[in-house]
C-alpha cells in the first residue's frame, strides 16, 4: 500500500479583485468582487514506504499547497488525499504523530530559549518518554553535529544551525512521513551538505518516505531518484530523475576545442551555440542529428578535442519552466510508474 495517495487533487483559492488607489479602494469597499484562482489542478501521483521524491515546481506552481492539503493544513476543494491510509485533513492524532511538515521559511523553536528545552516540549507534546528524548535528541544531535549548540539562546544561532534544530525538532517523535518545503533554505553550502547527508542517513535508518521541495538541485540530485514537476498547478512530470533530460531536453551538449580561431557563424552550422569561450565551444544538439553533426564536425573543421554530454540538469529544468501551458501539455505528463 503507498505511503501517500494523491488522486485528482485540486484546490481552489476566493480572492479578493481590487482595483488600486483610493477609488479602486472605495468601490471594492461598496462592491467587492472576486475572482477563483486554481492553485492546485487535477494532481495525482503515490509515493511508497521509504521513497525520496523531489517535489518540483517555480515559485507559485502549487508545492506549499499541496504539501499543506498532504499534512491536513488546508482541504483539498476536489480530489482525494491518503498518508499512511487515513485523510488527512481529519487531523486525527494516530496520524499526526507519523508524520511531519519541515518549511525553510517558517520557525517552531521558541526565539528565547536554549533549543534543549523546545526539543522537552516537543516531546512532551508527542508522549516520548524523558529518558527515550533523551537518547532521540543526543542521537539527532550527533547525526547533525550540533550537540554544543543545544544550550544557546536559539536568537543566538545562525541560520544554519537553527536549520538543523528545527530538524530535529520535526523528527524527535519518529516520523513515517516527512513532508520538506525548502529545508536548505538560506543555508551555507556546508550546512546544505550536513542536512542532506542527514536526511539520507535519516531515511535509511528509518525507512521513512520523503516528499522534498527544493530550488537547490544539489537537494534533489542527492536524495532523489524520482521526481514529480508541477507547473501553474498541474502535474507535468512524474518519473526518475534522469528521465527528466530524455523528456524535455531532445538535444545533447556537444563541447568542442578547436585548433583555430573561430567566428560564431562557423560554429552555428553545427548546432545551437551556447558559449564560445576562446577555442572551446558549447552547442546544443538535436538528439536524431547528433551523429551527422559529431561526423561533420570531425571532417570540416580542426578539431582537437570533443565530448559529448547531456546538457546540466538545472538547465534543463529551467528550460522546462519557462514553457508555456500549451507546450507542456502538448504531449501529456511524462509518467514511468510501469518502469519503477
Amino acid at each position: 500500500m503507498p505511503t501517500v495517495a494523491v488522486e485528482n487533487l485540486s484546490k481552489t483559492f476566493r480572492v479578493a479583485d481590487k482595483q488600486p488607489g483610493l477609488a479602486g479602494t472605495l468601490r471594492h469597499f461598496v462592491n467587492r468582487r472576486h475572482r477563483l484562482i486554481d492553485a492546485v489542478k487535477d494532481v495525482s501521483f503515490t509515493i511508497e514506504p521509504g521513497e525520496v521524491v523531489g517535489f518540483l515546481g517555480p515559485n507559485g506552481a502549487g508545492k506549499t499547497t499541496t504539501l499543506k492539503m498532504l499534512t491536513g493544513l488546508i482541504h483539498p476543494t476536489a480530489g482525494s488525499v491518503r498518508v499512511l491510509d487515513q485523510v488527512p485533513f481529519k487531523r486525527k492524532p494516530d496520524l499526526l504523530r507519523q508524520i511531519t511538515l519541515v518549511m525553510g521559511q517558517k520557525q517552531q523553536m521558541i526565539w528565547d530559549l536554549p533549543p534543549i528545552e523546545s526539543l522537552r516540549i516537543n516531546a512532551a507534546v508527542y508522549g516520548v518518554p524523558d529518558s527515550e528524548a533523551k537518547r532521540r535528541i543526543d542521537e539527532l544531535a550527533d547525526l547533525l553535529s550540533i550537540s554544543d549548540e543545544l544550550t544557546r539562546p536559539v536568537r543566538k544561532l545562525s541560520l544554519g544551525e537553527r536549520m538543523k534544530c528545527e530538524l530535529m525538532a520535526a523528527l524527535l517523535h519518529h516520523p513515517k512521513v516527512l513532508f520538506l518545503d525548502e529545508p536548505t533554505l538560506g543555508l551555507d553550502v556546508n550546512a546544505q551538505t550536513a542536512v542532506r547527508n542527514f536526511l539520507r542517513d535519516y531515511n535509511r535508518q528509518h525507512g521513512a518516505s520523503i516528499l522534498l521541495t527544493s530550488h537547490y538541485m544539489a537537494d534533489i540530485t542527492a536524495l532523489c531518484d524520482r521526481v514529480v514537476m508541477i507547473h501553474k498547478g498541474g502535474l507535468i512530470y512524474d518519473g526518475s530523475l534522469s528521465g527528466v533530460v530524455q523528456r524535455f531536453a531532445p538535444f545533447r551538449e556537444v563541447k568542442v576545442e578547436l585548433g583555430h580561431e573561430f567566428d560564431h557563424a562557423t560554429i552555428s552550422r553545427y548546432g545551437e551555440v551556447e558559449s564560445i569561450d576562446g577555442r572551446v565551444a558549447r552547442l546544443l544538439v538535436k538528439r536524431d542529428g547528433l551523429t551527422a553533426a559529431v561526423n561533420r564536425l570531425l571532417a570540416e573543421l580542426d578539431v582537437t578535442d570533443l565530448t559529448v554530454t547531456d546538457p546540466p540538469i538545472e538547465e534543463v529544468i529551467g528550460r522546462v519552466f519557462d514553457m508555456d501551458a500549451d507546450d507542456l501539455s502538448s504531449g501529456g505528463p511524462a509518467r514511468e510508474a510501469a518502469a519503477r
